[in-house]
């Protein structure tokens, strides 16, 4: 049964990364938690998908003279007690609409941020108290950039994660990210003892400098297989769609990717954001289940999942 990755948390229920949206995952029974790392200005790892605050929080409204000249309000620009003072958000656009509109409704809640180590404990506090084994599925969120800002932050999530005895556990925790130089490091010169796998996107979102055309091509993907031990490709780079009756058919890729023994997870099964040739939630959780044969999924809806997969 693919292991299932609950996405920033039970985020289709509530605002993403917030330790409610993990608690409500872990009930739900997720067999990982999804934590996204970026760092405070005081070196603080915080637990937040984007290097920017303005979609999430209110923090235009408590320093609205804190922006970069790009309008942008940048957690590497805050310390941790001033994040700690801010309202965690439903996601929103840029015009402040909010990015899925029957989610729990944006700018209400009574939500903060967290750091990486107060996520931690309370996985483990859960596990203890369930007596169950739910992992942790960090992502490493633009290495690049931040080591521009003057924080390295890839050594310290591994020391995060030794605090957290993780180190004795490596099967509890995956380590992605999308930039490949990244995990290379992580394998090579950081010697991560823990899975690695290797995000794929599309060359457009200018997540890193990775070439992501080169990168999931059968030269690519057999070379990757040299320091990841897994791929999460976005949903759409695992299957095409038939020109006759715009059916989705498995890429040959598929094949390619088994062949190099690595896993794949793909990003990510929302019931409000399907991709083209689907038409429900349970279509397209049974097709990447039982025709591409994934090996976990993420997913903003872990209890939708577990049913289909308990079915």
């Amino acid at each position: 049964m693919p292991l299932i990755i609950a996405h920033r948390g039970a985020s289709g229920y509530l605002p993403e990364h917030t330790l409610a949206a993990k608690k409500l995952a872990f009930e739900m029974g997720a067999d990982f938690l999804e934590q996204d790392i970026v760092a405070s200005r005081d070196d603080e790892l915080l637990v937040l998908h984007d290097v920017h605050l303005d979609r999430v929080s209110d923090v235009a409204l408590r320093f609205p003279d804190r922006h970069r000249g790009d309008g942008r309000f940048y957690a590497r620009d805050f310390d941790l007690d001033e994040i700690r003072t801010l309202s965690a958000w439903e996601r929103m656009n840029a015009d402040g609409s909010p990015v899925y509109p029957d989610r729990y409704p944006a700018k209400s809640g009574d939500f903060g941020f967290n750091t990486l180590a107060e996520e931690l404990a309370l996985v483990q506090s859960l596990n203890a108290e369930h007596g169950r084994t739910v992992g942790v599925y960090p992502e490493i969120k633009r290495p690049a950039w931040h080591r521009e800002q003057g924080v390295d932050i890839a050594p310290l999530l591994l020391n995060v994660l030794a605090d957290f005895d993780y180190a004795a556990t490596p099967d509890q925790v995956f380590v992605q990210c999308f930039d490949a130089a990244e995990v290379t490091r992580l394998r090579k010169e950081l010697n991560c003892p823990y899975r690695l796998v290797q995000l794929v996107g599309y060359n457009s979102w200018s997540e890193a400098t990775t070439d992501y055309d080169q990168l999931w091509s059968p030269e690519g993907i057999r070379a990757l297989a040299e320091t990841a031990d897994a791929v999460g490709p976005h949903v759409t780079h695992l299957f095409e769609l038939n020109n006759v009756d715009s059916m989705p058919v498995v890429s040959d890729l598929v094949g390619v990717v088994r062949d190099a023994g690595l896993l794949i997870h793909p990003f990510t099964f929302r019931a409000d954001d399907l991709p083209p040739g689907f038409h429900s939630f349970e279509d397209l959780v049974e097709f990447f289940v039982d025709v591409v044969g994934v090996d976990g999924l993420f997913t903003d809806f872990p209890d939708r999942v577990r049913a289909l997969l308990q079915e």
